[in-house]
């Protein structure tokens, strides 16, 4: 089976569109989070993923804009752009957004927009994080997000080797623990502006970083006409 992995769209409906259009066909969509928040078309975004069937959990910009108090750890520029999301959405999203779970499994593979051990907030940055969580995995394989770096964490005979991929970088599912994230869809931070999303093909059991160019000057004027913070906008041509 072919799936495509996203994770952090963010509300940024081009990018989206230019990463599904990369993609082809596949077997299945997974999103792991961070559906809303940020960008400029909440709805869109949402009504996409509806659409192609896509499957994935709840992330903590996903729980903000149905009115959770995650909004109070947000700082300034995150919240702005929260307040205007829950003010924006549209009853079909917040239903959508609502029926997310915050873990899914699939097969042998957990997906979670966190961590396994906190799924919506902890932030796998670090070797002692990526241990503890390895340990706390009850499948071989965990697909999160949360950092929008594209990063694996492997389980190397009690070794736990971070390795940071590259567009085209490829990983072997060979049945020892790893921690996969495929990077941010619509607001990279790894100093590579365009979008990043993971192909797993469950039967050769291996995995891929891929990349997809999309019109990020388009997301930001209408990012800033919306009247969403103009740091956020300017980030995305960085990719930072």
């Amino acid at each position: 089976m072919r799936v495509a992995v996203l994770s952090d769209v963010h509300a940024n409906l081009v990018a989206l569109d230019a990463v599904l259009a990369a993609v082809g066909t596949v077997d299945a969509v997974w999103h792991l989070g961070d559906v809303v928040g940020y960008g400029p078309d909440p709805d869109g975004v949402v009504d996409r993923l509806a659409a192609i069937g896509a499957v994935g959990v709840s992330g903590n910009h996903d729980l903000a804009a149905l009115g959770g108090r995650e909004i109070d750890w947000f700082n300034p520029d995150a919240k702005a752009a929260m307040e205007w999301t829950r003010g924006r959405i549209n009853d079909v999203s917040r239903a959508w957004l609502s029926a997310l779970p915050t873990t899914h499994r699939e097969g042998d593979l957990t997906l979670v927009h966190g961590s396994p051990r906190d799924p919506v907030w902890e932030y796998i940055t670090s070797v002692p994080v990526a241990r503890a969580n390895l340990a706390a995995l009850e499948t071989p394989f965990g697909l999160h997000g949360h950092t929008h770096l594209p990063m694996a964490w492997a389980d190397r005979d009690g070794r736990i080797d971070p390795i940071s991929p590259g567009p085209g970088s490829t990983f072997k599912l060979d049945g020892r623990p790893v921690l996969l994230n495929p990077g941010s869809v619509g607001q990279p931070r790894d100093g590579d502006p365009s979008a990043s999303w993971l192909e797993v093909d469950t039967d050769a059991g291996l995995a891929t970083w891929r990349r997809a160019s999309y019109d990020i000057e388009a997301v930001r004027t209408a990012m800033l006409e919306a009247g969403l913070p103009g740091r956020l906008a300017d980030r995305l041509r960085a990719g930072l």
